[in-house]
């Protein structure tokens, strides 16, 4: 199946803050209450080792993405990990969510452009459901900028463009409409578009579909990562991961260690 980049209603400047936020709430939501992510947490644990470092820089964050999940299990293994959460669009009212209810997370006020990192943000740089957001010329920019600034770089996508992927996201209306009520922190405006002025399930129903269409698959991630200057300075990791009935693709890049 051929990549797509259709528009996504979440990247767009004019789509209302409040509705796009209620829709990072969502896959925050999702994210945190289901284990999605969990077998991935290894190569986590292996990325912050080999980079010597407890520090994540979560880029694209959107609602805080499954962090406070990742957060909990990490902190088992990786004593003093710190989690600083970022996006181009930030969602404060949900980054202060998040870090409410954990002592080791905070969040960067600006925006922050994955494609241009600040330099103070140091640490590494984690990507939770976001790469297919970007098309391959910002994708590889992402890249070379880790590359560029030293930093490792870990990247995760829950959902790969197949037939599978495209089905499931067709039950994801009924995944908004159960578990709406549950989401925190509370809004009655989320109650009222996704309800009474169904604008939510249909605004996930699009954007979950186009997500699938837009995923990079293994052979092209390894494609962006071909294109680099100085790949040869970092290992690269790119894999495709079985997470329940779902699966995750990941890429990793870690600065190569001197040889001793």
């Amino acid at each position: 199946m051929k990549r797509v980049h259709l528009f996504e209603l979440e990247d767009q400047e004019w789509f209302p803050t409040f509705l796009r936020n209620y829709g990072t709430d969502f896959l925050q939501f999702l994210a945190n209450h289901t284990p999605m992510f969990d077998p991935i947490i290894p190569v986590l644990e292996r990325t912050l080792k080999k980079g010597n470092t407890t520090t994540i820089v979560d880029l694209a964050s959107g609602g805080g993405g499954g962090m406070l999940r990742i957060n909990k299990k990490l902190k088992e293994s990786v004593p003093g990990v710190e989690i600083t959460l970022t996006d181009y669009y930030p969602n404060i009212p949900a980054f202060e969510y998040t870090k409410s209810q954990a002592d080791n997370i905070d969040f960067w006020n600006d925006s922050v452009d994955a494609r241009d990192v600040p330099q103070e943000l140091v640490g590494v740089r984690t990507q939770f459901l976001s790469l297919h957001h970007f098309r391959p010329n910002d994708a590889r920019q992402i890249l070379q900028n880790a590359v560029n600034s030293g930093q490792s770089i870990a990247i995760f996508e829950g959902q790969e463009r197949s037939f599978k992927s495209l089905l499931s996201m067709f039950f994801s209306p009924l995944s908004v409409l159960f578990v709406t009520p549950f989401i925190r922190p509370f809004r009655w405006g989320r109650l009222l578009f996704t309800y009474l002025i169904p604008i939510l399930p249909f605004f996930i129903l699009w954007d979950g579909i186009v997500s699938s269409l837009r995923t990079y698959s293994v052979e092209e991630m390894h494609e962006l990562i071909d294109s680099l200057e100085n790949k040869d300075s970092y290992d690269w990791e790119v894999e495709r991961i079985q997470s329940g009935p779902s699966v995750v693709l990941y890429l990793v890049g870690t600065k190569k260690l001197p040889e001793s």
